[in-house]
Parts: structure tokens; sequence; C-alpha cells
């Protein structure tokens, strides 16, 4: 069973990150939110600093059932999960744009790179491309070619909506070595951000997350070595064929998906703050000891957002504590990500409409919380998928027979 009580380790992580978020993000997110494209904010490199000095637990290794995952040690994803969420009740585009070993390139490298690879790019800022202007949440539509040549790979297509496409050091690139088999030739590739193949075609102007960068990259002719696959060049319809490939690669969402849940906790926590405080100034305060029908309907309100707060962590604390006993999580993943992407949503803006003119004005940060919290329903898989992934374990179905 979960131990809902957290050791001390986990809570000094929870403390810490909550001290960055009040004395570092709160402080500069106006400032950036209205910059949006900048380079890496000054305040952020000492940040990176001493994440990169911080020291990296053992233990057993997560989500993936071979431990081929071995970055995922000693409670690292549930200290994962304290982590962001803290950081993002803080400002979630500054979270992500702290430059480091932190990417979701990253976390692909850790999971399914040779020994070489993790040593090489491990503590690189490492970004992932996988979006297309043709291929969305299908990842399997993919149409960036690799075609080997030589000692090579050419890589060739366009990708949008990359997280830290213009700041990163390297990219993890999701190419097909061929169309016609589908997500059985679907390869990953490591590609430095300075490969003179590599060109940054835009970055996005953004309703929300301002200040991380979010670019469209076309990979021209783009050459690297033939070392630079991330798992086998096989290509095949097998299932061992697709752990190797396809599948191994996308085990790192059941890692990373918790952490974006975490994310939808960290500013749902923040709006619901901010609208305590501005209730309590009109001397409306929260007592959950209140039966209903004592409570007014705004108490009620913020009663019912508070319970689906609550039960979005505790499915993100879930699906982070079977990662770090080593339990398939997959299921779990995308129901946390679901909920907690649904639910950071609805709070924000109910936070936004309890608080009227205050909650729409620049006054309070609610209206900008509102604003951070859609993309975080919408990347690393949408609603949608998560809900089609969760159906398809339910049901004891594969993609094909449910897609």
């Amino acid at each position: 069973m979960i131990n809902l009580e957290l050791p001390e380790k986990l809570t000094q992580t929870q403390k810490m990150a909550q001290q960055l978020a009040s004395g570092v993000f709160r402080p500069i997110a106006r400032k950036y939110d209205a910059i949006e494209h900048c380079d890496t904010p000054e305040e952020l490199k000492p940040v990176a600093q001493m994440m990169a000095a911080m020291p990296r637990g053992e233990g057993k290794s997560g989500g993936n059932k071979d431990g081929a995952i071995d970055a995922i040690k000693n409670g690292s994803n549930m200290m994962g999960i304290m982590g962001v969420e803290a950081m993002c009740w803080g400002d979630v585009g500054l979270m992500l744009s702290i430059p480091g070993a932190s990417g979701l390139g990253n976390a692909a490298i850790m999971a399914v790179g040779t020994p070489e690879q993790k040593e090489k790019y491990g503590k690189l800022y490492c970004a992932m491309a996988i979006t297309e202007p043709g291929a969305g949440s299908d990842s399997a539509a993919v149409a960036t070619t690799a075609v080997a040549d030589g000692d090579e790979w050419v890589l060739n297509g366009e990708k949008i909506y990359c997280t830290a496409g213009q700041r990163c050091d390297a990219i993890v690139v999701w190419a097909t070595l061929d169309k016609s088999l589908g997500k059985a030739a679907i390869k990953s590739f490591i590609v430095p951000r300075d490969n003179p193949g590599v060109q940054l075609v835009r970055v996005e102007d953004k309703m929300g997350l301002r200040v991380s960068d979010t670019a469209a990259l076309a990979f021209n002719n783009c050459r690297i070595p033939r070392d630079h696959i991330l798992g086998s060049a096989e290509v095949g319809d097998t299932e061992e064929a697709r752990k190797k490939a396809f599948g191994g690669v996308m085990q790192t969402f059941d890692n990373t998906r918790p952490q974006v849940a975490a994310m939808a906790l960290g500013v749902a926590r923040a709006a619901l703050e901010i609208t305590r405080e501005v209730f309590e100034k009109e001397g409306v305060e929260a007592d959950f000891s209140k039966l209903p029908y004592n409570s007014t309907a705004r108490e009620l309100e913020l009663y019912r957002l508070e319970a689906d707060l609550e039960a979005a962590r505790l499915m993100t604390l879930k699906a982070a504590w079977m990662a770090d006993n080593g339990q398939p999580n997959s299921r779990e993943a995308s129901m946390c990500k679901a909920k907690a992407g649904r639910m950071g949503n609805d709070v924000t803006l109910k936070c936004v409409a309890l608080c009227g003119e205050l909650g729409y004005s620049e006054r309070t940060l609610l209206e900008k919380l509102a604003r951070d919290s859609k993309i975080i329903d919408i990347f690393e898989g949408t609603q949608q998928i998560q809900q089609l992934i969760v159906a398809r374990h339910l049901l004891g179905l594969s993609s094909k027979e449910l897609k």
C-alpha cells in the first residue's frame, strides 16, 4: 500500500523548492510573462548551478519492469513530484526554463540510451522534438525521415511546439526509417542543437508559459553519426523490436506524465491560495467543519475545488510511488495526467470567476495562472489521448484494436 506520510528527505525537497518558488520565481513571474521572448533569465542560472550540484540517490529503478530506466532511483519520481509542484506554485514557465539536465529529451536518453550516450548527453539540456504539422498527439504519424548514409544518419523534416527548442544543447528527434511500417519504424535520434542541418524556424507567441521558449525547427539534410540513434536500429513489428524502439521511448512518459500532473497541482494550489486570501479580506473564511447546507454558495465552490485538487494530488502520488517501486504505471500515469490537467483548468478559471474583477485583472496572478494552466492539459498527450490510453488498459485492448 502507498504510504501517505512523506519521509523527511522528500519534505526537505518540498521546502527547498517552495523557498525557490516564493523567493525567486514569484517576484519575477510578471516581468518575464511580459517580456516573453528572451534569453535564459539571468535569475535562473544560479538555480541551475545549485540543482546540478545536488546529489542523486541510488536504489530501485522505476517504471520500466526490466530496469532500463536506471536514472529513476531512490524515490526520485516522488522527489520530482514534490519539487515540480512547489516550483510551479511560483511559476510554471520559469520552472521549465531552468537550464540543465531537466528536459524531456534527458528523460528519453536515460530511458533507452547507451551508457556512452548517457555520459555524453545526460548532463546537457536536451529537448524533445515529436510534434509535426501533420502529427500531433498521434505520435505514430511522424513523417520526419532518417536515412542511413554510410556512417551517418540524414534527417529531414519539420517539428513544431518543441519546448526549449531554442535554448537547449541537444534535441531528441523522432523520425521514421520507413513510413509504410508505421510506429514499428519510428526511432529517436540525438541531434546537437548547433548542428548546421538544424534551422530555428520561429519561436511561438503563446497564451501562457510565455517565458518558456516553444520552437518550430526544420531539419534539412541534418547529418549525425550512426551511434546517435537511441535504442536499436532494428526495424520490425515484433514485440521485441517495438520495445527497443517506439515502445521503449514511450515508456519515458510513464515517468514524466506524473510530473506534468504535478505542474497542474502547483498552479491550482497557487490559485486557491490567492482566492482564499481575497475571500478572507472580504470576511469569508473557509471552514471545512461546516455542513454543506450551513455554507454559502461561494464557500461550497471553494470546498469542491479543494477536494478536486486533493483527488488529483493523490492520483499523482500513486503513479510516482509505483514508478519508484518498479511497478508498471502506464495506466496510472495517464490517469493522473488526465485528472490533474482537467482539474488545473477548472480550478484556475473558477478562481478567476470567484474573484471577479480582481481575478480578471493583473492585480493578482489569477488570470496568468489560468492562462498557464491550459497547456498542461494538452502537452505530453492531450486529455483525449490520456483517456484513450486508460481505456486500452481497462479493456485489455492494444493500440491497433482501440484507436
